[in-house]
């Protein structure tokens, strides 16, 4: 279970119940006809997940607006209202506080917790989190653990919506092999290169840094808001200088001036490295950042 700041409380239920009476009950999908399930996913990957899987049989919302931070989600009380008035939510139970806590007071109709597929490791990739006393959230930078939650999303919309469990499934596969091309394409660009480490603006790239052989050092740990102490700086300075890293990455939701200012000090170079934390460009989703992600770090660590 992620363990993560309660730093958000959820505006009233009565509110929330209230709203819920005027919300839409006949959601349309994909293809303008009605949808079978009217999808909430919680954050910007499991609602790209649910888009794939449920495909012109569903209707989805994102719980977390495009381009807000999920670390600090809170909720209105006309979130709320969608929540209750949801046939499914899909989220990861412990990575938003507020989140958790609307699950617990306005149930759903059914709820999709993918956090046990994702097979959370702790922050540090150790057998102990000594940065955020937990586990990291941020699986979906690792493709195949994305695909292993497609999974589960085609068999949780399988069981709620039985008709269509052909659909869901086939849905679900043909993610699974646009991930696993995704995951061939890292393997090989990350094959071959002058160096392993990277210096990311908060420690989002675990499980992508493990994936492909790499190393991560954050400016911040897994809290992207946490600020750096005066000893994690230093320690970025030993290993910037240590294994002749060229490039700070910076994030759009991030505010990148300690990366920029680290970065100048240093004479390096800084460039943008997305988390996927939030979608911010709605003209591209997964798969488009993903590989631009890859690009940014070919070139930075000067890949063959």
């Amino acid at each position: 279970m992620i363990s993560l700041p309660r730093r958000t409380l959820v505006l009233p239920v009565l509110a929330a119940v209230t709203l819920s009476a005027c919300a839409p009950s006949a959601p349309t999908g994909t293809n303008g006809e009605p949808a079978s399930l009217k999808v909430l996913a919680s954050f910007y990957p499991l609602h790209y997940v649910a888009e794939r899987v449920g495909g012109e049989e569903s209707a989805v919302g994102s719980v977390t607006p495009p381009g807000a931070d999920p670390h600090n989600l809170e909720l209105s009380p006309a979130k709320v209202a969608e929540l209750a008035d949801a046939s499914v939510l899909v989220y990861a139970s412990g990575f938003q506080a507020a989140v958790d806590e609307a699950v617990s007071q306005v149930s759903p109709e059914q709820t999709i917790d993918v956090a046990d597929a994702a097979d959370l490791s702790p922050a540090d990739g150790s057998s102990s989190a000594p940065d955020s006393g937990g586990a990291d959230p941020h699986f979906w930078l690792d493709p195949q653990r994305l695909a292993a939650v497609a999974d589960v999303v085609a068999q949780g919309f399988s069981e709620i919506d039985p008709e269509n469990g052909e659909t869901y499934r086939a849905n679900a596969q043909e993610l699974s092999q646009d991930l696993s091309s995704l995951d061939e394409e890292f393997s090989t660009g990350l094959a071959d290169c002058e160096r392993r480490t990277i210096v990311v603006a908060h420690e989002a790239y675990g499980y992508l840094a493990d994936r492909y052989g790499l190393k991560q050092t954050g400016i911040s740990g897994i809290d992207p808001e946490s600020e750096p102490a005066p000893a994690r700086i230093a320690k970025l300075r030993r290993v910037i200088e240590g294994r002749n890293v060229t490039t700070i990455f910076t994030e759009s939701l991030v505010n990148p001036k300690v990366a920029e200012v680290l970065a100048s000090d240093l004479g390096m170079k800084t460039a943008l490295l997305d988390p996927l934390e939030s979608l911010t460009d709605p003209g591209k989703d997964y798969l488009d950042v993903m590989r631009n992600n890859l690009a940014a770090l070919r070139g930075a660590l000067n890949c063959e």
